[in-house]
């Protein structure tokens, strides 16, 4: 969600997070409203044998955690830095005077929870499939879909091996072989060490 920048810095504060560093902890109470000026956020959790889940990564503009303020619930994961980055914060308060006197913004926040929940349904429809090349080319077909240039090999993963490994609940071996065979079925091209698709 993209809530205008200069309001959002009005009514909250920036805060700066070094890489690495834990924005906000699963089974916390959400206080805020965050929504990244400039860095990476990723929002995971750890399975009981402490293996990593990555539920999405996010950049510059992206909003996170905020269905979770209209829920009053615990945070069900945990949020992350990737790299050194600015986020904006408004405090919850704050948040719902801001929707409760615009409908332009309460449109563009109902907007996004849908687009949201819609992605959330394509992603788990082939996380479900035993097969790792649906598994895989599911969450590219996705990352995909927000470029502009859909043509064959135009888009540059920006993930690594193991971070697909840990959006799609596979092995970071699995992973590997499955994009080398992927490549060898002209499905994804590999240059540099990068993957296009």
């Amino acid at each position: 969600m993209i809530i205008n920048e200069d309001l959002l810095l009005a009514k909250g504060e920036i805060k700066y997070y070094k890489s690495n560093d834990l924005i906000f902890c699963e089974d916390e109470y959400p206080f805020y409203y965050y929504q990244i000026i400039d860095g990476k956020v990723k929002l995971n959790s750890y399975k009981e044998e402490g293996k990593e889940f990555i539920y999405s990564i996010l950049s510059n503009g992206q909003s996170f955690g905020e269905y979770i303020l209209f829920a009053d619930k615990p945070y069900p994961m945990n949020a992350e830095t990737l790299t050194p980055t600015y986020i904006v914060r408004v405090s919850k308060c704050i948040f719902f005077e801001l929707i409760e006197h615009s409908t332009d913004l309460l449109s563009i926040i109902i907007k996004s929870l849908s687009q949201e929940m819609y992605n959330e349904c394509i992603i788990k429809k082939h996380l479900v499939s035993f097969n790792p090349s649906v598994k895989i080319r599911g969450m590219l077909d996705y990352l995909k879909s927000f470029q502009k240039n859909k043509f064959q090999y135009s888009f540059k993963i920006p993930l690594t091996r193991n971070q697909i490994a840990c959006l799609t609940g596979l092995r970071e071996e699995t992973v590997i072989r499955t994009i080398k065979k992927m490549e060898k079925d002209q499905i994804v091209s590999i240059r540099d060490g990068k993957i296009f698709y």
